[in-house]
């Protein structure tokens, strides 16, 4: 690019205050356009049902006076802010087809109004985002949701169902239950406890789907590791702990050209002929000694932690 030193941090920082973070935005949507259907294609297990959308947010921790952070304030007067990335993933992608930026303080069952689901689909998502008027529209719609019930739940059994000898044992119970929204309407929805037994844990799932097996409505939420996934794979290979700016539209250039990186590597990495760990395509390696014998260097990444750097390397 001409450059002949390393543009300063504070540069950058004014640079990125004045550039619109929507254009990495369209960067990104259009690349996600691009290869969503090799992603879909390529992808590496089948999730437990088609068309399954996950929804999940994550929180990367900010000054106060930049994002005003949620919970009350510490005993030392003083309180982290932070910017609440809220991410649907489609399963057979494992990449973000939305995401929108809030406070951490903003409630993340405000982001289930954003989704765009289709008839006949399937989102799962954690008790967290709780919303009934929602859960009734769905239903209304013919869009299944999946999700945990929350303990101070109140709800009264219409319904048990029998549970056939084909399904999972875990299944404790599989009924249909009544629940009352904030006006006072009742609505209907289905639970289903859930035995886990590694974790010696009772599960308690809702849904609004009575058609499927109660073992494959548990199923389905076991698939929300995926965005779990997705997250640790962001937060531990891209810096978002160290911000070019102290304002929100720095911060959210820097989080889209990490998801923008984070979709093209999972493209190289599914093209690939080898079988490339994600944690070493992100390694420093001589690009030109890799290119003249790329089987020994392929053995040196595999065999090698090369991601530490020596400080006795000249």
């Amino acid at each position: 690019m001409g450059l002949r030193d390393f543009p300063k941090r504070s540069t950058l920082s004014d640079a990125n205050k004045r550039r619109n973070s929507e254009v990495f935005a369209d960067i990104y949507a259009g690349l996600y356009k691009r290869y969503r259907q090799f992603l879909s294609g390529s992808r590496i297990r089948e999730p437990a049902i088609k068309d399954l959308k996950i929804v999940d947010s994550s929180t990367i921790t900010l000054f106060s006076d930049i994002l005003r952070g949620a919970g009350r304030n510490s005993l030392n007067g003083k309180k982290k802010g932070g910017i609440r990335m809220h991410t649907m993933i489609n399963a057979m992608e494992d990449v973000p087809c939305l995401i929108k930026f809030s406070s951490a303080a903003t409630h993340d069952h405000i982001f289930l109004k954003e989704l765009d689901l289709k008839k006949g689909s399937f989102v799962v998502f954690d008790k967290g985002y709780v919303d009934y008027e929602q859960y009734q529209q769905w239903s209304l719609d013919g869009i299944y949701f999946v999700t945990r019930q929350k303990s101070n739940a109140r709800y009264r059994s219409l319904e048990e169902f029998d549970i056939p000898d084909s399904v999972d044992d875990a299944v404790l119970k599989d009924e249909k239950i009544t629940l009352t929204d904030k006006d006072g309407n009742e609505f209907h929805l289905r639970r289903i406890a859930f035995w886990h037994h590694e974790k010696l844990k009772v599960y308690e799932f809702i849904t609004n789907n009575y058609e499927l097996e109660a073992d494959k409505i548990a199923d389905i939420y076991k698939n929300r590791w995926q965005i779990e996934t997705m997250f640790k794979r962001l937060k531990q290979n891209f810096p978002l702990k160290y911000f070019l700016g102290d304002n929100q539209n720095t911060i959210e250039i820097q989080i889209w050209i990490s998801l923008i990186i984070q979709l093209i590597m999972l493209v190289i990495q599914r093209k690939a002929k080898r079988s490339w760990a994600y944690s070493n395509m992100m390694s420093y390696i001589d690009l030109l000694k890799f290119l003249k014998n790329p089987d020994s260097k392929w053995e040196e990444i595999t065999m090698k932690n090369i991601g530490q750097l020596s400080i006795f390397e000249p």
